[in-house]
């Protein structure tokens, strides 16, 4: 065999290999490989969306958990504001009723004291009726006594 002839037809076959590659093999792999660089390229595009949007949802969870504890703060503020009053209002009312139960008991007080003055007298007057029956029982007539009797209790 000829080495000549052999290398030519190594050639041949080689640049039909070459030609058959680039016409039929190498066009499926460029669009396999052009497909999976857009594929690469979206994912990529899609993850950057995907992060930016995290960041624009951890900035509005930022904002509703302040705007939230700013609310909770008010409504704290206005519970224990609340309460103040109720606890003023609560002194008020009760000031104003321990300031009536005194006025009523020293109206009570005033009128007991006058029921014991009254029976004071009474007994005062009995006492005296009675002492002077016994001393001047034979001197005064019983009615005359008693009248003048009654007089002095009055005037006690």
């Amino acid at each position: 065999m000829n080495l000549n002839f052999t290398l030519i037809a190594q050639a041949i076959a080689f640049a039909i290999l070459i030609w058959f590659t680039i016409k039929f093999v190498w066009p499926p792999l460029l669009n396999a490989i052009e497909k999976r660089q857009k594929e690469i390229a979206d994912g990529l595009a899609a993850a950057q969306e995907g992060k930016l949007s995290l960041e624009v949802a951890a900035k509005k969870n930022a904002e509703s958990l302040n705007e939230v504890k700013q609310k909770g703060a008010e409504i704290v503020s206005q519970a224990e504001k609340r309460a103040s009053e109720i606890v003023e209002s609560a002194k008020k009312v009760a000031k104003e009723e321990g300031d009536r139960i005194i006025t009523s008991a020293k109206s009570e007080i005033d009128q007991e004291i006058n029921r014991a003055k009254e029976d004071l007298r009474t007994q005062v007057s009995t006492l005296a009726i009675a002492g002077a029956e016994k001393i001047l029982s034979k001197e005064i007539d019983k009615k005359a006594h008693a009248d003048m009797l009654s007089k002095l209790a009055k005037e006690l």
